[in-house]
């Protein structure tokens, strides 16, 4: 291996682990790069995935193949010699005098490829970083609190974020150790050269000039990194004027800001972009719930289903895309997230719940599915993505030409998935065909004189070769690191699918995937960020602890086990202990024994994922519904209160903690059902019909076995203390505050009892 272009000597002990971890490589291994076997291999194409023939021996090799993460592992091979974030890098930065720089990206990110190609696998362009940076790279999925702070840093120079993010720091000169950059220059992606795709000024000149600016006046460049830094600390720890529990008017406001904004034709929010998390589905099911608006359960209706009809989801293997480049959910950035797919779900059964809609049902089962056929690690846990790019080229891996779907259903039936998911000989996306649906399977049966009950069947065995076909591909890389916060998404929408759809193989695996989180992702009884190939590492951010408590719960309602609520209340425990602003309410996102940032961020407000207090205070109210503790109503009120300013000005970027408030009020029931100790789960049966029929997320359900079970259970919840099964049978108790209707065991008086408000 060369010597990194103009790059610091490797330190002794660095270059023996690196030996080691080269070594350990598998002879066959292929290393990302184009620089192997002693050249430089230039490879066509606008962003080709630069991987080199198997058995080719990478030129270059940095700290980065030491650490963990896919996504770092990723660049370990470029010619620039790239540190992880952490205090030796910050130190050596001090020690000669340079300044950081910072990229943050994840291992499925299109435009992160990008970037890798024209810029780090550039020799000029990495001898600049070499010689003049420290070049650090960040995982911004395993370090979601420093790409907070540096996200906050783009947005507040540029108004905008995304990734790649590309952040110029100055090691903060009042320490000698720890890990202050303070930002002086970020953007996103750069192109490598002035001029290239329009771009004025290139990164290659950019590096060059703030090399020169830190050279000839860095204690201007530290200035203006401390006025930003200041400015990410206020940012990031403001959650507005703290005041009174809110109301159900505030999700009336953010009801009404959803209508305003919202595209009647297509769905979802008007314009593009669109993103599916601009749409609070669940929030909308609940005002309709409420009000009877029709307006609001059209929108997430309507919305879910036009999505699923796009290219924005997976026709052929199930499993929605991150977003819609267009505004008509057809040209998707191809990427898959792990936590799309939760949240989509979990939007998608209250959705059916109230509409009984079989083509959203088969959009669950169909996703639900894929996350088991795909995204399972065989020990349960689930993995966290899959990249958009294959082969080069992005959506490869998902696009199909006529004379395609000919070879693999013959001409009869490959002309009608032409027909039916509008592709056409010259291809609609770049010369190929994206699959998507323009019209419902009843106006395809029509257009095609079949009926729905032909057609539909014909279609999904058509899809299911297409899948077999597809399978052999080759397949986009898949980020194979488990985080707790994103298996906490999948957990719930598995969990909440298999009670609710009567599906037990989702609870399997719901349950698999709840127990390696608990075996796999703790260390010292505490939640760890990430783990891959048998490693967790980093300590759990309030999302990890956040989500994971939510799947608990939803797990404990699913399958009745004793565990999960106990693991809930664990995990609530320590979020209370380790993330919880005492004097403030509400909870930080990073424990109190984190690393020091800039600023140590209080989450309020829901944008791709949850925000980790929006969750938590969702959390808090079913804890309180469960257990009756006063402790978690205190938490739950205190947090509510540190957020009240942020919600009245701003109330639809937390939709996600207004389900809780919406809850509060109603306000929450109690649902006990009692069955004799010698009976199965499966004998509530008649009971569970009652609550799948009935749309009512007000609620929370105890699955109580008399004798030992109970016993336990009555550790957790004073609830279950003399509750018995009656006359041997089934019984349900509806309570609300722990005060009972009478005990029951006829499904109509328990419908009754439950107080149901859509049928």
């Amino acid at each position: 291996m060369y010597p990194h272009p103009n790059s610091q000597p490797h330190p002794a002990e660095i270059a023996s682990a690196l030996q080691s971890a080269v070594a350990a490589l598998p002879a066959q291994f292929a290393p990302r790069t184009r620089h192997f076997g002693g050249q430089e291999h230039k490879t066509g194409g606008e962003h080709p995935d630069p991987v080199a023939p198997k058995g080719s021996k990478a030129n270059y090799v940095n700290r980065l193949l030491l650490e963990n993460s896919p996504y770092l592992r990723q660049h370990a091979f470029n010619p620039v010699d790239w540190r992880p974030w952490g205090p030796a890098a910050f130190a050596e930065a001090r020690q000669l005098n340079r300044p950081i720089f910072l990229s943050i990206g994840y291992a499925t990110c299109h435009w992160c490829h990008v970037m890798e190609h024209e810029s780090f696998e550039d020799l000029p362009i990495a001898s600049l970083l070499n010689s003049l940076y420290v070049p650090v790279k960040v995982d911004r999925e395993e370090r979601p609190d420093v790409d907070a702070v540096y996200m906050a840093a783009v947005q507040a120079m540029t108004g905008h974020g995304g990734w790649p993010m590309s952040v110029f720091l100055a090691a903060d000169p009042s320490e000698t150790t720890g890990v202050r950059g303070l930002p002086f220059f970020a953007g996103t992606y750069f192109p490598a050269h002035d001029g290239d795709r329009g771009a004025r000024t290139g990164f290659a000149t950019i590096l060059k000039h703030f090399a020169t600016t830190w050279a000839q006046n860095p204690s201007g460049v530290v200035r203006d990194g401390q006025r930003i830094a200041s400015h990410i600390a206020e940012e990031l720890t403001a959650t507005g004027a703290a005041g009174d529990v809110p109301t159900r008017a505030a999700i009336d406001r953010a009801v009404a800001v959803s209508a305003q904004s919202y595209d009647a034709t297509e769905g979802g929010r008007q314009g593009a972009p669109k993103f599916p998390s601009q749409v609070p589905l669940s929030l909308l099911c609940r005002h309709y719930l409420r009000t009877g608006d029709r307006q609001s359960l059209q929108m997430a209706h309507h919305t879910l289903v036009q999505m699923a009809r796009g290219g924005m989801y997976d026709q052929v293997g199930g499993g929605f895309h991150r977003y819609s480049t267009d505004a008509r959910w057809f040209a998707p950035h191809f990427e898959k997230m792990l936590y799309d797919q939760g949240l989509i779900l979990m939007g998608a059964l209250d959705v059916w719940q109230i509409t009984g809609d079989p083509f959203v049902r088969r959009t669950i089962a169909d996703t639900l599915d894929y996350l088991l056929r795909e995204m399972q690690h065989p020990l349960g846990g689930f993995y966290s993505a899959t990249d958009a790019d294959s082969q080069g080229k992005e959506g490869l891996y998902f696009l199909w030409t006529i004379e395609q779907l000919r070879s693999v259903l013959g001409q009869a039936d490959g002309d009608l998935l032409a027909r039916v998911f509008n592709c056409s000989r010259h291809g609609n996306f770049e010369g190929s065909n994206i699959l998507h649906l323009r019209k419902s399977h009843a106006e395809l049966a029509s257009q095609e004189q079949q009926t729905e009950a032909e057609l539909v069947p014909r279609l999904t065995a058509a899809l299911a070769k297409l899948r077999q076909a597809r399978a052999l591909r080759i397949a986009p890389l898949r980020d194979d690191k488990v985080l707790p916060a994103w298996n906490g998404l999948a957990i719930s929408a598995l969990a909440r699918a298999s009670w609710l759809l009567a599906e037990p193989r989702w609870l399997t695996a719901a349950e698999r995937a709840g127990s390696f989180v608990w075996t796999q992702l703790r260390s010292n009884g505490r939640l760890q960020r990430s783990w891959v190939d048998g490693t967790a590492k980093g300590l759990g951010f309030l999302d990890d602890y956040a989500f994971m408590t939510q799947a608990y719960l939803d797990l404990h309602e699913a399958s009745g086990d004793v565990q999960w609520l106990a693991h809930a209340m664990e995990l609530q425990a320590q979020t209370d202990l380790r993330f919880a602003d005492s004097g403030h309410g509400g909870y930080f996102s990073t424990p109190d024994d984190a690393e020091v940032l800039l600023a140590r961020a209080k989450p309020d407000r829901d944008g791709a994922e949850p925000a980790g207090n929006s969750v938590a205070a969702n959390n808090l109210v079913r804890l309180h519904a469960l257990t009756g503790a006063q402790s978690y109503q205190r938490k739950m009120t205190a947090l509510w209160q540190a957020f009240a300013g942020r919600v009245a000005q701003y109330p639809f970027v937390l939709t996600e903690m207004l389900l809780g408030v919406e809850s509060n009020a109603w306000p929450m029931r109690e649902v006990l059902l009692v069955r004799p100790a010698s009976a199965p789960l499966t004998v509530t049966e008649p009971l569970l019909q009652v609550l799948r029929a009935n749309f009512g997320p007000h609620r929370v359900i105890l699955h109580v076995q008399e004798g030992a079970v109970q016993e336990q259970l009555a550790k957790l919840t004073p609830l279950v203390v003399d509750k018995v099964a009656k006359g041997g049978q089934v019984t349900a108790y509806v309570c609300r505050h722990g005060v009972c209707e009478l005990p029951t065991s006829d499904p109509t008086v328990f419908k009754a009892q439950l107080g149901l408000l859509v049928d």
